[in-house]
């Protein structure tokens, strides 16, 4: 692990409240916190900084440290293409945190394109929070979305370390639906399923308490329903029903669209 939580910023109230997650994270970790502004090169200006962005990233510094007195924050300007930026810092980061929503944000879509073309391309978990979730850890437990599928794996590893950082409860969910299930498959296999895909991660989590509960249903409503008493989402980029060219899975857009709490996707990179 590289001990480094990296914060995406523009400006934006949404950024902000990215920042202040970013800076529990870092706390709650003991790692380091980045904070990075992309400047994107418009004519006639490709390479001189706008001397507004040193202040964003300085102000998103201060307020990264309101949250967290006693982080060490680093600041950056990079000019770029903003996903290709992001997508270079995730390399050297254990999680990359961004707003679902930017200024650059347009009328009617729900979810930033920013968000979902990071992650689908990061090297590390991607950390995606809206203005209204607010800065509070809460009390509920971490949720994870349980279906099978190698992102799905380590998605797992990820939920139990953010179970164990927070002291919290994990929840593992496993939904399913009965008629669209293979032949021969019983609510005892898919609890079997279930069971396996946590198996083995207590000795190294031993302090996190496990909770399975399979669920009839599709699985992006249940998670959203879900994560309306969470504090943390947890699921796989892609899942095991992924469609061949979309950038992300359809379970893991809904979630980081309409989930009622911060998500952190996982892209598989076994």
């Amino acid at each position: 692990m590289s001990n480094l939580v990296v914060v995406g910023v523009d400006g934006s109230p949404t950024s902000l409240t990215a920042v202040e997650a970013a800076a529990a994270e870092a706390a709650r970790r003991g790692a380091k916190l980045r904070v990075v502004h992309v400047e994107v090169p418009i004519k006639p200006r490709y390479v001189v900084p706008d001397p507004a962005s040193a202040t964003l990233v300085q102000e998103a510094a201060a307020h990264a440290l309101g949250t967290a007195s006693d982080l060490a924050v680093t600041k950056a300007v990079v000019t770029g293409d903003v996903v290709h930026v992001l997508e270079a810092e995730s390399r050297g980061a254990d999680l990359i945190v961004v707003g679902s929503r930017g200024l650059g944000g347009i009328t009617g879509v729900l979810l930033g394109s920013t968000p979902v073309s990071l992650t689908a391309r990061s090297h590390c978990p991607v950390m995606t929070v809206r203005e209204e979730h607010g800065t509070s850890d809460g009390t509920g437990p971490v949720l994870l979305g349980v279906d099978g599928s190698p992102d799905g794996e380590e998605a797992v590893d990820v939920a139990f370390a953010e179970a164990a950082w927070r002291r919290a409860e994990l929840v593992a969910v496993h939904a399913w639906q009965p008629d669209k299930a293979p032949p021969g498959t019983t609510p005892e296999s898919e609890a079997r399923a279930l069971a396996r895909a946590v198996a083995g991660r207590a000795d190294a989590h031993p302090d996190v308490t496990v909770r399975r509960e399979l669920v009839d249903g599709k699985p992006h409503e249940v998670l959203i329903e879900a994560s309306g008493t969470a504090r943390l989402l947890v699921v796989g980029a892609r899942g095991r029903s992924g469609i061949a060219g979309l950038l992300l899975g359809s379970v893991s857009q809904a979630a980081m669209t309409y989930a009622h709490c911060p998500v952190v996707t996982v892209r598989g990179t076994r």
